[in-house]
């Protein structure tokens, strides 16, 4: 699907055994445009992608690589300037034929955000032949997400004061040569906003930052585990849920 600043496909290959299907929204970006990552910012559109279970393919989510912090002087928001692809948690729910079918939706800006909506059909034969190309297309994409926690990259505390808006954040860094603080980005419950970090300190391989939260005037408490923490330092990225006190 083309619109004005880049083009939207699907890219998927042939079913694993055990039913699931590889696959990557594809986002192809024309110089000077930019889209959104899960949590864009007060005036940004986040990716959403639907699939019909009914045509024998079930969803269960979308993944994304570590994305930027743009502010053009009058709005801050997070996302990608760059051609990006999001892999797809997609699985075969039958034998035989299927065909994938999603709605995709997201916001594609340059000077001004366009909304972008397309409905994709995508047949995936019983014995499709392996793509070399869709399925390098996909690894690169699975590739470039965040790691998971390890010994040398995780976090070491977080709490959450509701009174005060604020969550507190310990990071242990890899070893890095790299002099600039670390780049958090959090994703929450509909409708909680967090801003950019402040107060860091560096001790012994440890950032400590304060996050300021924007609470939603209704909405229920937020709960250990329902954010989603990602930090990247250098060319290195790590993903984590926030378990606080």
């Amino acid at each position: 699907m083309q619109s004005e600043g880049g083009a939207v496909r699907i890219v998927a290959d042939r079913p694993e055994p055990d039913g699931a299907i590889p696959a990557i929204l594809d986002i192809r970006l024309k110089p000077g445009w930019k889209t959104y990552w899960l949590e864009p910012g007060a005036s940004g559109i986040p990716p959403q992608v639907t699939v019909d279970p009914q045509d024998g393919i079930s969803f269960s989510g979308m993944r994304f690589p570590a994305p930027k912090a743009f502010d053009d002087g009058i709005a801050s928001y997070t996302g990608y300037d760059q051609s990006v692809a999001f892999p797809l948690s997609l699985k075969r729910e039958k034998a035989g034929d299927v065909t994938l079918k999603a709605s995709v939706f997201l916001g594609i800006c340059k000077d001004i955000c366009i909304p972008v909506q397309a409905d994709l059909s995508l047949p995936l034969p019983a014995g499709l032949a392996e793509n070399p190309l869709d399925k390098a297309r996909i690894a690169d994409a699975v590739s470039a997400l965040p790691e998971e926690p390890s010994d040398t990259f995780k976090v070491t505390a977080a709490s959450f004061d509701p009174a005060g808006k604020r969550m507190r954040i310990s990071l242990l860094l890899p070893p890095t040569n790299e002099t600039t603080p670390p780049e958090l980005f959090l994703a929450g419950p509909p409708g909680y906003n967090f801003g950019k970090a402040e107060n860091l300190t560096t001790a012994n391989g440890q950032v400590t930052a304060d996050i300021p939260v924007r609470i939603p005037a209704k909405g229920g408490a937020l709960k250990s585990g329902s954010v989603l923490l990602v930090a990247r330092i250098g060319g290195r990225s790590m993903q984590t849920p926030l378990a606080f006190d």
